[in-house]
């Protein structure tokens, strides 16, 4: 499964789940900071990456749109990243299972 993490994301994520999510990237490294949902979003389709965001505007693209991309919302509010790892590690089953259910294009964790 490869992680695609919006801005509202520490970079440091891709390093620190690298163990579970070895393909992942951040916006950032990617040069797209400034990049609008559209952008994000058609270029996660593009590269089967699943967007991980705390924006709830994926969330709702994510609804009206469906996948590809599938939508990874994260409704934790302002936490510290390691907060943040610790969700996505706790779920790494949930999300890998995600990954492969062709009827699902939204999963929330909190």
């Amino acid at each position: 499964m490869k992680l695609f993490f919006d801005q509202n994301l520490s970079s440091d994520l891709v390093r620190r789940l690298s163990d579970l999510f070895p393909e992942s990237s951040h916006v950032k490294s990617l040069g797209m900071m400034t990049a609008d949902d559209d952008a994000i979003w058609t270029y996660a389709r593009r590269n089967g990456l699943t967007i991980v965001s705390k924006d709830s505007d994926f969330q709702q693209r994510s609804m009206v749109l469906g996948a590809p991309p599938k939508v990874v919302w994260l409704r934790v509010g302002n936490c510290p990243t390691s907060r943040i790892e610790k969700l996505l590690r706790d779920h790494s089953v949930e999300l890998h299972t995600f990954e492969v259910d062709a009827l699902q294009s939204l999963l929330i964790l909190s």
